[in-house]
């Protein structure tokens, strides 16, 4: 059985330049790295490039549970794709597009099969509304 492919994405009123930036500097991706306030992302870590590795580590606030969210780069290119294999196997390809008036952002990933893809879908665009807040909020977000 092939895996479910599930696309999500969102509009960023951000330039394309920085939007890459924000979403792959660890130093910012502790600031988004989390579908809800009672979750938090306290450590990235980034090689951004072919080969290198990504590792986010996701917990709830209150420590109760977390995981790493732990992945191998396949393709690294600046400023409109990152595609990476997660540690379990599945895919994730995020692709990075300038509009008029900032960036598209949108990712396909493979769900999983312990949970609903419906609820996989829902988690990840929260995640990407989140990063969506975090760097419109950011001084210099406008496009241009």
């Amino acid at each position: 059985m092939s895996p479910i492919r599930i696309q999500i994405s969102a509009h960023i009123a951000a330039p394309l330049a920085r939007t890459w930036a924000l979403y792959t500097d660890p130093a910012h991706i502790v600031g988004w790295n989390f579908a809800s306030d009672d979750w938090c992302c306290p450590k990235a870590q980034v090689d951004l490039r072919t080969g290198g590795r990504h590792l986010a580590r996701m917990e709830a606030r209150d420590g109760s549970v977390g995981f790493d969210f732990a992945a191998t780069y396949d393709a690294v290119t600046p400023p409109n794709l990152l595609a990476m294999t997660l540690d379990d196997g599945r895919q994730v390809e995020t692709r990075l597009d300038p509009t008029p008036d900032g960036t598209r952002l949108t990712t396909t990933f493979e769900a999983e099969t312990e949970n609903d893809a419906e609820m996989q879908r829902a988690g990840w665009q929260a995640i990407l509304n989140n990063f969506k807040t975090y760097a419109e909020a950011r001084p210099g977000h406008s496009p241009a």
